[in-house]
C-alpha cells in the first residue's frame, strides 16, 4: 500500500498573534491556516488570498452602521461573520479591529492541505477535479470548507472553538496585491493580497502579476 503523508502540525493562533490593523491582519492571514474541525473530520487549508474591508469604505458591509446581520464585524478582531450572497453561497470574513470598530478580512481562496475528500464531497465535485479549484474563490472556499451562519460570529481565536485560524504549515511566498475583485464601490482600492506563484489564487493573469 502507499504511505500517506501524516496530517500537518498546525497550532492555533491566539488574539494577540493578530495585529490590530486590518490592513496589517490581511496581509498576515497570508500563509497561514483556516481550520473547520467538522463532525465528519478536520478541514485545513492554507490561505492565499484576501481582502481589507475598513471604515468609511463603501464597499464594506460596515459602512452604514451596525446591524443584526453585520453586528459580528464590530466585535474584536478575531470573529467571524458569515453572510450570503447572491441566493447561492457564503462568504467567510473575520473581524479586524477593536471592539465596535466594523473591519474585516474576506478570505478569497485557500490551498487544501487536509480534508480534501471532505472538500471535494461538499463541493459535488469528482476525485479528477483540479484541486486548485476546490477553495479558488471566496463561494468556493465557504462550500469546501463547509461554511454557513452556524458559524456566524464565532471567536475564530479562543482556543476551543471549531472553525479556527493556524501557524503556517510551511514558509509563505512573496506577497502580492492589488485592488479587490467583483464590487463596483471604491473597486480602485488597494487592498486585496495573496501569494505570488500560487496556482490556487483566484482572479486573472494581471490583477496576479
Amino acid at each position: 500500500m502507499p504511505l500517506t503523508a501524516p496530517p500537518p502540525t498546525i497550532h492555533r493562533l491566539t488574539r494577540a498573534d493578530l495585529p490590530k490593523s486590518t490592513v496589517a491582519l490581511a496581509r498576515y492571514l497570508i500563509g497561514k491556516t483556516l481550520v473547520h474541525d467538522t463532525r465528519a473530520g478536520r478541514i485545513a487549508g492554507r490561505i492565499v488570498e484576501t481582502e481589507a474591508y475598513l471604515v468609511g469604505d463603501a464597499a464594506a458591509h460596515s459602512f452604514r452602521g451596525m446591524t443584526e446581520r453585520n453586528r459580528p464585524l464590530f466585535l474584536e478582531r478575531g470573529h467571524s461573520y458569515v453572510y450570503f450572497i447572491y441566493g447561492n453561497h457564503f462568504m467567510l470574513n473575520i473581524s479586524g479591529n477593536r471592539d465596535g470598530v466594523g473591519e474585516g478580512v474576506l478570505f478569497r481562496a485557500a490551498e487544501p492541505v487536509e480534508g480534501i475528500d471532505l472538500m471535494r464531497r461538499h463541493r459535488a465535485m469528482p476525485a479528477s477535479a483540479k484541486l486548485e479549484d476546490l477553495a479558488r474563490g471566496p463561494g468556493r472556499l465557504a462550500e469546501a470548507f463547509a461554511i454557513d451562519r452556524s458559524v456566524d460570529a464565532i471567536d475564530m481565536v479562543d482556543g476551543k472553538s471549531a472553525l479556527w485560524l493556524g501557524t503556517a504549515v510551511r514558509k509563505r511566498g512573496a506577497l502580492g496585491e492589488s485592488v479587490r475583485i467583483g464590487i463596483t464601490k471604491e473597486a480602485e482600492r488597494v487592498l486585496r493580497y495573496y501569494e505570488r506563484n500560487s496556482k490556487f489564487v483566484s482572479g486573472t493573469n494581471k490583477l496576479n502579476a
